[in-house]
């Protein structure tokens, strides 16, 4: 009995989904990781250093219609630590620009999940993850009476399948496709004290050759299109300190296709909003705290995400 009971779950679980890294058919992309101040670099061209460390916690995998999958247990939790190294250079294609380079490397440092089924179900790896490089144009602020009013960049973003990926697993650091991710990023500033910061990507995935056996005897799936955007709006209390909030949504756009043909119902989607800090300690050296609280999440995990990052300029 308890062999059919174990059966019958890992069946509805691969039917109803296949995990990759913090989700099922979409890559790991940015939700959350950039809030305050993000149209501009805070200390002009040079090189920049960031550095973030995320913590994940979810009880709840969430199928199309936003219900729990069928399984003992939907526990996952995970650390992530990301590098980042931007350049800003001094070189103006226009007159009012300056090109620049961004280039990311996460590492899953640990990832721990239950189904009630002794990992039947779920099997995860840590590791490092798919490296992200980026050309990016950064505007110059458009400036008013009292300060900058406005600034914005565009980055054309690619994710390399450098990661760890194993085809047995359901959950791993790379994605072993290509992606391209370009996206706008944008700050207003009502005030000198008061902002409001966006950043929006557009998500185009490539094939993997190698899909996880969550597939069968699949020879490639290509996971859809979507739309991911960050908002962020904050208050300086002090000279040092800004207080505010951020979230993000993601909504997959297209169906996911397994050997060239659209598989419906595995379309991915989440929003989440918290509470965020950011502190100067000096023109060079700052650090942003977010807390994000999912909710509606469809076809993916839903859970609560903390980070701390930390930017220096040399």
């Amino acid at each position: 009995m308890k062999n059919k009971i174990i059966l019958s779950a890992l069946t509805l679980f691969t039917t109803a989904n296949s995990s990759h890294v913090l989700a099922y058919d979409l890559p790991t992309v940015n939700l959350g990781m950039t809030s305050f101040l993000d149209g501009g670099l805070p200390a002009g061209p040079g090189w920049y250093s960031q550095t973030y460390f995320q913590h994940y916690d979810s009880d709840k995998l969430r199928d199309a219609s936003g219900q729990k999958l069928p399984l003992p247990k939907t526990d996952l939790n995970y650390q992530v630590i990301v590098e980042q190294l931007s350049y800003m250079s001094t070189y103006k294609p226009t007159a009012h620009s300056s090109l620049g380079l961004n280039l990311l490397i996460p590492y899953l440092s640990k990832i721990s999940v239950d189904d009630g089924l002794n990992n039947q179900a779920l099997k995860a790896k840590s590791g490092f993850g798919d490296l992200m490089i980026g050309p990016f144009l950064q505007f110059d602020p458009v400036m008013g009476e009292q300060g900058p009013k406005f600034v914005h960049r565009i980055e054309l973003q690619i994710n390399l399948p450098t990661g760890e990926y194993q085809q047995n697993r359901d959950i791993n650091p790379g994605n072993n496709a290509f992606s391209f991710n370009p996206y706008w990023a944008a700050t207003y500033w009502f005030n000198p004290k008061w902002t409001a910061s966006t950043r929006a990507h557009y998500l185009y995935n490539f094939k993997n050759d190698d899909p996880t056996y969550g597939f069968g005897a699949a020879d490639d799936i290509q996971a859809g299109q979507a739309v991911h955007i960050n908002l962020a709006s904050e208050y300086a209390v002090h000279d040092q300190i800004r207080l505010g909030l951020s979230g993000y949504y993601l909504k997959q756009l297209t169906d996911t296709k397994v050997d060239g043909v659209k598989v419906g119902g595995r379309k991915e989607s989440v929003w989440a909003v918290g509470p965020g800090l950011m502190y100067s300690h000096s023109p060079k050296n700052h650090v942003v705290a977010n807390a994000y609280f999912e909710h509606d999440a469809k076809n993916r995990t839903e859970g609560d995400r903390f980070q701390i990052r930390y930017i220096h300029h040399f």
